[in-house]
């Protein structure tokens, strides 16, 4: 079973999934998609790792994620992956290396990235425990004024719609409330 939680910053989707892997089972296992390149992500990611139970396993990984979601993953431990639009920007960056930013190839981009989410997806549906992805919806807001923030905007909220698509339920969270949306 895979299932979305969706939200905007701030909006308690990380306490959401937390919650729905507790009651799914007694052993998690978190992927953690986020890179420490400066002090306030590393307070960002200590502040995330005090709130989770410590009998959490943590395995950190963006690059391949298939090869920590898989057919041979124990069914009685759920798996709770934090977040989607992270491992978009990790790709993306990853993707583009030292290359100016007046010179990406967008389209190249996002076929990039579509091609980790086909993957994901596939590893998803091959692996006997529950899998909870956390995202943020990027696309309720002003259209960004720089190149950068649009393309991400849309390649995110193309992700999220296949993410969706694909999901068994898909939870929207909003002030710490989370509503089903689908399933």
């Amino acid at each position: 079973m895979m299932i979305l939680i969706t939200g905007g910053a701030r909006s308690g989707k990380s306490r959401h999934g937390e919650r729905l892997v507790q009651g799914m089972a007694e052993r998690v296992l978190y992927i953690a998609t986020s890179m420490i390149f400066d002090d306030e992500m590393a307070e960002r990611i200590k502040h995330h790792q005090l709130s989770r139970p410590a009998h959490w396993r943590t395995v950190e990984a963006w690059r391949d994620v298939p090869a920590v979601i898989t057919p041979e993953n124990d069914p009685q431990e759920a798996i709770l992956l934090e977040c989607i639009t992270t491992l978009i920007s990790n790709l993306l960056f990853d993707f583009v290396g030292d290359t100016p930013e007046e010179s990406w190839d967008y389209v190249a981009i996002e076929a990039h990235i579509d091609a980790h989410i086909t993957q994901l997806l596939a590893a998803c549906a091959a692996c006997p425990s529950p899998v909870v992805l956390v995202t943020n919806e990027v696309g309720m807001g002003i259209v960004p004024e720089n190149r950068l923030a649009r393309h991400f905007r849309d390649i995110a909220g193309r992700v999220n719609q296949r993410l969706a698509e694909q999901a068994e339920q898909v939870w929207l969270v909003v002030s710490g409330i989370g509503v089903k949306i689908k399933g």
